[in-house]
C-alpha cells in the first residue's frame, strides 16, 4: 500500500505507509452532575473498624501448629467457656487466625448491619467453608463499635488458573451488627463546609453560584478550590438541617476539569479530555511523520479536511485513525508532542 497523506486546514498533516487499527476514547465534560456526586459535607463520613478473631470449621486448611498465636487464642477462648486444655497439645488445622476489617457508615444506629472482610494472618491454605466466631470490632479510639460473626464467603473464579487464588480473603455480607453509635449532630449547626472530591476553583465557584441562586443569596461562599462555606438559613438551623443538605445535594452543576490525556501502554488505550488542544509542531516517528501548523497544504496533493478554529488532539487522533495508526505509534506521537510543549494538557501514562 502506498503512502497516504492527511491534512486538516487548521494545521494537521499526517503521513504513514501502512493501514492499522487505533483504539481511542473521547470524554465529554458538558454533562451536569449533582452536587452530591461532586462533594460531601465535611465530617459526615464512614469510619474504619478492625478486629482479630478465629475462623473455625475449616477442612484441614487452617493454620499449622507452628502458628502459636492461633493456638493461644483458641485456648483463651475455651478457658472463657470454662473449658481448660493444654494449649501445647492443641491442633489447629481446622482453625485460622484472621484480621477483620469493616467500615461503619455515618449515622449508623445500634442494630444496623454492616459487611466485613476477613483476611488470614497465619499460614492457612484456605478459609473456604469456615465460620467466623464472634469478634469485637474497634475504632482508632480502641472502643468497640460492632460485633462480627458468620459464615465466610469466598468469591470463586470460573477460570481454572484462578480457581485456587484469593482463598485467604473472605467476606461476610451483613456480618457485623453495630453496638455503638458515632454521634454527629446536624440540628443546631449554623454553618457547614462542603468539601469537593476533586478540588477546582471553577467548579467551586459554579457550585457557589448555583446554591445562592437556588437556595438564597449569601448561603454559599467559596473558601478555596476544595471547600465552600454553607450558612444555614435562620428558619432551618434548629431542626431542618438535613432537609437543607438534601436540597443542596440535588442541585446540578457542570464540573470543570483539567485538560488531560491518559495513556495505558499495556492495552494501547488512550483517553482524551474534550478540552485538550495542540499547537504548531513537527514530529518524525519511525516511518510516520506529523506536521502541525497554521496553513493548509495544496489540496491537489493531499486529502483535505476543513475544521474551524485551532486543532484539537481529537482532530489529530481522528486523522490517525483514518490511516489505521497503531496504538503504540499514537502513544509515541503524543509523548513527543508533550515533550515539545505543543500539547496543552497533562499527559498521564499508566
Amino acid at each position: 500500500m502506498g503512502n497516504k497523506n492527511f491534512l486538516i486546514s487548521t494545521g494537521i498533516f499526517i503521513q504513514t505507509g501502512c493501514l492499522i487499527v487505533l483504539s481511542a476514547f473521547f470524554i465529554s465534560t458538558a454533562n451536569a452532575a449533582r452536587i452530591k456526586d461532586l462533594a460531601a459535607i465535611k465530617g459526615i463520613r464512614s469510619n474504619q473498624l478492625t478486629g482479630y478473631g478465629l475462623v473455625a470449621g475449616l477442612n484441614g486448611t487452617g493454620d499449622k501448629n507452628s502458628v502459636t498465636f492461633t493456638k493461644q487464642t483458641l485456648a483463651n477462648m475455651m478457658e472463657r467457656m470454662n473449658i481448660f486444655v493444654d494449649r501445647n497439645r492443641l491442633k489447629v488445622k481446622n482453625v485460622a487466625a484472621v484480621m477483620i476489617t469493616a467500615n461503619i457508615p455515618p449515622f449508623a444506629r445500634i442494630g444496623d448491619k454492616i459487611d466485613v472482610v476477613v483476611s488470614s494472618l497465619g499460614d492457612a491454605k484456605s478459609l473456604k467453608g469456615g465460620t467466623l466466631l464472634v469478634s469485637p470490632l474497634k475504632g482508632v479510639d480502641n472502643k468497640i463499635y460492632a460485633l462480627a460473626q458468620g459464615a465466610v464467603t469466598i468469591a470463586m473464579s470460573s477460570a481454572a488458573e484462578d480457581r485456587d487464588s484469593h482463598l485467604l480473603v473472605a467476606r461476610i455480607v451483613n456480618g457485623a451488627s453495630v453496638e455503638r453509635e458515632i454521634s454527629f449532630k446536624l440540628n443546631g449547626k449554623r454553618k457547614l463546609i462542603l468539601s469537593l472530591f476533586d478540588p477546582d476553583f471553577t467548579t467551586a465557584k459554579r457550585m457557589t453560584d448555583t446554591i445562592n441562586t437556588s437556595i438564597g443569596e449569601g448561603v454559599a461562599q467559596t473558601i478555596d478550590a476544595s471547600a465552600i462555606n454553607l450558612w444555614i438559613p435562620d428558619d432551618m438551623w434548629e431542626k431542618d438541617v438535613a432537609e437543607f443538605i438534601a436540597d443542596i445535594e440535588t442541585l446540578s452543576v457542570i464540573p470543570d476539569t483539567t485538560a488531560k490525556v491518559v495513556i495505558n501502554e499495556k492495552t494501547g488505550t488512550v483517553v482524551i479530555g474534550g478540552d485538550v488542544t495542540i499547537s504548531s509542531v513537527a514530529i518524525a516517528h519511525g516511518d510516520l511523520s506529523v506536521t502541525i501548523n497554521q496553513e493548509a497544504g495544496d489540496p491537489k496533493k493531499e486529502s483535505v479536511m476543513n475544521l474551524p478554529g485551532t486543532s484539537t488532539i481529537g482532530d489529530l487522533v481522528r486523522g490517525l485513525n483514518s490511516l489505521g495508526v497503531k496504538p503504540q505509534d499514537l502513544i509515541g506521537i503524543l509523548q513527543s508532542i508533550k515533550a515539545a510543549g505543543a500539547l496543552q494538557a497533562e499527559l498521564v501514562v499508566l
